[in-house]
């Protein structure tokens, strides 16, 4: 149906234009359209426009607020600015998958506005998107970018919400697992766990308090802390430690995370800096205990390969794949090397060996080719730099040698290939340079599952590397680091935001087979546009392109509302 217009010339040369509500109807004996007058509105110079507007008000009222707004406005629309809406939709699309009703369900229980979750939501997507402090957070909302049902928010509102996932923690992630679970049908025979440490450019950490042997601060620092197997440990949260990011001169947090093979994070950790590997995977796996998994293999690096840690996770018949330090000079580690035997091939660049030592655990020598010419040409370039160091030390006195020395001694890389001989002499150690030539691009796996194939312990063991891709992607991607917080409650709010962005995007990945990085950038086109017209005001997303509606599609999220948002006019 549309408005037809004719024209009709005078014979003073003037010409006159009058309108028709018409429409075209299909004859099906001449096999065209045909064009139908349904009304005559007469000269367009004379036409009753009050009667138009009251027929074109009656239509409008079939229409969506917004998108009658934008029809009616014509000419007379203002255009007020734009703001990013595309990667927001598609995250909150995926946290509407029940992580909203899981937070609405708690927050219910308490006093707090239901706007929390909102809130939550919008420092999570800005994680993911244009990740900044929480400050620069609140003025991010509503003004550069549209979230539904937030259009504006405070730094006042961030913090109290952060405090509230704080308390809520454990209840939260528990819920938003097996929501996900459900969702992705994930599989959870295989568990990955690594930890990472991110640091603080402070001065000085933080004072030591009374925790429990969770680095939990007590909320009674009498407490003898009895019940957690120990008494109460004197800790800072921020404190220097063993950094991951060669950053021991600076204060620290220790951070753990627990993926799935499809490199889901299912839970994440905080501890304080100066906590040692040995003995949190024990806590870990106490944590996840009461979640109702079925059997497990636990797979973690060699920090994790104590006797104590590999007692502890076969409880409740659970299994483990642990990597074993091949320079540790254990009985074990020489036995396995020891042995002969074929290769098997995995695949193109990984070939794997078992050898049986004992009656309980297996052991698998992993060799990589590629890793091995690796190996071989880093140590062929450290042996020449210090053969290069050394040159001549023969002619130096004793004390200017034992300097020499022990420069060397802080460059662990030279320092593997260095003797001394008695006379106090620097030599390249040949005997080192011949070990270490055996031990080119292998590495060596602990299993305590009979059944396990030696091929699934390797390929199961290498999918730890999930573990460090979420590391990567929280540092560079979720900008984890800086850290603009100073109370230890904030800091813990903080990764844990980081942690459901790093879930929806791996969510997001999994499903469509697509970088984060690719789909964030594809949606930063997706902007809506606010008017402003006599009828009101109205945001209208941009068109979708191709790409949009492919992910779209896969992710099974139906496409945005053209008109996003509409307000009318207070006297419309």
């Amino acid at each position: 149906m549309f408005v037809r217009t004719t024209s009709r010339k005078n014979k003073d040369g003037t010409t006159v234009r009058y309108l028709q509500l018409a429409h075209n109807e299909w004859d099906p004996i001449a096999k065209a359209a045909k064009m139908k007058v349904l009304h005559n509105f007469g000269r367009e110079d004379q036409i009753d426009r009050a009667a138009v507007e009251r027929l074109v008000g009656s239509l409008c009222r079939l229409l969506d607020p917004g998108r009658a707004a934008a029809l009616t406005s014509g000419a007379e629309l203002t255009f007020i600015g734009s703001a990013a809406y595309g990667g927001l939709y598609l995250l909150d699309q995926l946290w509407q998958l029940k992580i909203d009703t899981i937070m609405a369900r708690i927050l219910a229980s308490t006093r707090r506005s239901p706007f929390t979750e909102r809130v939550l939501f919008a420092l999570v997507a800005n994680r993911a998107l244009d990740a900044s402090s929480k400050l620069a957070a609140s003025h991010w909302i509503g003004r550069n970018a549209h979230i539904d049902g937030l259009p504006a928010c405070s730094d006042d509102a961030c913090y109290r919400a952060m405090d509230w996932l704080h308390q809520v923690q454990n209840s939260v992630e528990r819920k938003v697992f097996d929501q996900v679970g459900t969702l992705l049908n994930l599989e959870v025979d295989l568990l990955f766990f690594d930890t990472t440490s991110t640091y603080f450019e402070i001065d000085e950490g933080d004072e030591p308090i009374a925790r429990d042997q969770r680095g939990v601060p007590l909320p009674d620092p009498g407490n003898t802390g009895e019940e957690d197997g120990g008494g109460p440990v004197m800790k800072g949260f921020r404190t220097r430690g063993k950094s991951k990011d060669h950053r021991d001169d600076l204060p620290q947090i220790v951070i753990g995370m627990a993926v799935t093979r499809d490199g889901i994070p299912v839970r994440i950790w905080s501890w304080p800096g100066n906590t040692t590997d040995t003995a949190l995977i024990r806590q870990v796996k106490d944590d996840m205990r009461d979640w109702t998994l079925s059997k497990i293999v636990w797979v973690g690096d060699r920090g994790f390969a104590s006797a104590d840690n590999r007692r502890y996770l076969r409880q409740g018949d659970h299994h483990y794949i642990i990597g074993e330090r091949l320079r540790s000079g254990s009985a074990e580690a020489k036995a396995a090397l020891s042995r002969q035997g074929r290769y098997q091939d995995v695949a193109e660049n990984l070939k794997v060996k078992e050898v049986r030592i004992g009656e309980t655990d297996r052991f698998v020598i992993c060799f990589n080719p590629d890793g091995a010419e690796r190996d071989a040409a880093i140590r062929e370039r450290l042996v020449t730099q210090l053969e290069e160091l050394i040159a001549g030390t023969d002619t130096l006195s004793a004390t200017k040698r034992a300097e020499l020395r022990g420069v060397i001694s802080t460059k662990p890389g030279l320092n593997r290939y260095l003797r001394t001989t008695p006379n106090g002499l620097l030599r390249i150690d040949a005997a080192k340079v011949k070990a270490e030539t055996n031990l080119d691009g292998k590495y060596l796996l602990r299993c305590s599952d009979p059944k396990l194939p030696a091929e699934d312990i390797a390929l199961g063991y290498k999918q730890l590397l999930e573990v460090e891709r979420g590391w990567r992607d929280m540092k560079q991607v979720i900008d984890l680091r800086p850290v603009y917080h100073r109370l230890e409650e904030r800091i813990r709010a903080h990764v844990i935001l980081c942690w459901l962005a790093l879930l929806l995007i791996r969510i997001i990945e999994t499903t469509t087979g697509t970088t984060w990085r690719r789909i964030r950038t594809e949606f930063d086109l997706l902007t809506v546009a606010t008017f402003t017209g006599p009828t009101g005001t109205f945001r209208q997303r941009a068109e979708l392109t191709k790409p949009q509606r492919d992910i779209l599609a896969k992710l099974d999220i139906p496409t945005p509302k053209k008109i996003v948002e509409a307000t009318p006019a207070a006297d419309a």
